[in-house]
């Protein structure tokens, strides 16, 4: 069975991008794929530091994660132009794990012009890891959101569900198609 990694990089307590990953593991539901939600807010992954922090127990967990998975959902922050501390870590703290893997984005960001600011990101995974990217992303900002930073947040945007359902959609046909090819 095809599997997919949903990770929210988001270490903020009322976090957009771990709205945005929720609802993509109900959307993920309809298909026949096992799907799971990993929330870096749940785990001590320290900062790479090129030596300890690689033995460190969450390291090798999220590690093991990525390297079962055959894609893998990025629920990221957009801060300052560029994905969140966490969601770069994670790329170094996963190394290998990352080769050959399908992934996607799902970006929170606080306002409209940052929305390109996952290629960099994109193109680390894709260069140093062969990962194939899913040429559509989902980038929502604060205005897409109902209850914003309150415990009830939803997405609130009838487009955003759509750039969901067709980021997921992608996925899975994606990891499907790519089974066996690597």
């Amino acid at each position: 069975m095809t599997k997919i990694a949903i990770i929210s990089c988001s270490l903020h307590p009322q976090s957009r991008s771990y709205v945005l990953a929720k609802e993509t593991l109900a959307e993920l539901q309809a298909y026949d794929v096992e799907a799971t939600l990993y929330d870096l807010r749940e785990h001590n992954i320290p900062f790479c530091d090129g030596t300890a922090a690689y033995e460190h127990p969450d390291s090798k967990m999220i590690r093991r994660v990525i390297d079962e998975a055959d894609g893998v959902i990025l629920a990221i922050p957009v801060y300052n132009f560029d994905v969140n501390a966490a969601a770069k870590n994670l790329l170094e703290i996963a190394m290998r794990a990352w080769n050959h893997k399908v992934v996607g984005f799902l970006c929170a960001a606080g306002g409209n012009s940052s929305y390109m600011s996952v290629m960099n990101c994109a193109n680390n995974l894709m260069l140093d890891f062969r990962t194939i990217i899913v040429p559509r992303f989902v980038y929502a900002t604060g205005g897409d959101f109902g209850d914003d930073r309150e415990p009830t947040m939803y997405v609130a945007s009838d487009k955003i569900k759509e750039r969901i359902k067709e980021l997921a959609d992608t996925t899975v046909k994606m990891t499907q198609a790519l089974h066996g090819v690597f």
